[in-house]
């Protein structure tokens, strides 16, 4: 029975080692197709092109702090990839039996508005993978955060930092308050459902998650994060 189990274990070890490098295979073909059709230095230069680029010397550092404790708190530590992230996300979709969680990097992300569709296929977090660890050896962590908040959608039509803080709040990014700067670091995360214009209710409930998470990894004290609450506008 024992030797039956352990012929079992090591034909499905065998199996996924074939299944997923297959997988690494056809991400890292797309991932070469997408630099092909246009590199990442012409397309990072699109995006700082744009009209609403905003440099991150421009925006709050409290909004700064807030994406990186809201989206990917260890953004500094980790070279593209949060192994604990992938590791935990593998583990929930394996029970699920689908795609539904994919533990990305603010990296990832912004490979992922870079160059790719939002359809949740393995073969595209694949390529996603690539081409963050890319990302990742050509630009420094400023550079990546700073192309990632003007490229992520924040609902109601808002792509961008300065779309979203002139649409939603009326003023250029860099006068958003404490309490704007952690609504808006919220609103990425579900932008459809958090869409202040619809959803305000649900957008603020995200925004006190914003700020746990800041508190907990300590960006704020728990009494800066009940003021911030205080403030809105």
């Amino acid at each position: 029975m024992r030797r039956l189990l352990r012929w079992i274990l090591k034909l499905g070890l065998l199996l996924l080692l074939i299944v997923s490098g297959s997988v690494a295979w056809q991400g890292h073909r797309m991932y070469a197709g997408a630099l092909k059709e246009m590199p990442l230095e012409e397309k990072i230069e699109e995006i700082r092109e744009q009209p609403d680029y905003t440099p991150l010397s421009r925006l709050p550092k409290t909004y700064q702090n807030a994406v990186v404790a809201a989206e990917d708190h260890r953004f500094y530590q980790h070279p593209g990839i949060d192994v604990i992230a992938i590791g935990r996300a593998m583990k929930n979709n394996i029970l699920a039996g689908s795609l539904r969680e994919g533990g990305s990097t603010i990296t990832q992300q912004l490979a992922k508005n870079l160059y790719f569709t939002q359809e949740k296929k393995f073969t595209r977090k694949a390529a996603e993978v690539f081409m963050a660890l890319k990302l990742e050896k050509e630009y420094t962590k400023e550079e990546i955060l700073e192309l990632y908040v003007n490229t992520i959608y924040f609902g109601d039509g808002y792509y961008g930092i300065k779309a979203a803080s002139e649409g939603y709040f009326g003023k250029d990014p860099s006068c958003l308050n404490d309490y704007e700067c952690a609504m808006l670091a919220g609103l990425p995360n579900a932008p459809s459902a958090y869409a202040l214009t619809e959803h305000a209710e649900l957008a603020e409930q995200r925004q006190g998650a914003v700020l746990r998470q800041m508190v907990k990894y300590g960006y704020l004290s728990q009494q800066e994060a009940e003021k911030i609450q205080e403030e809105k506008g």
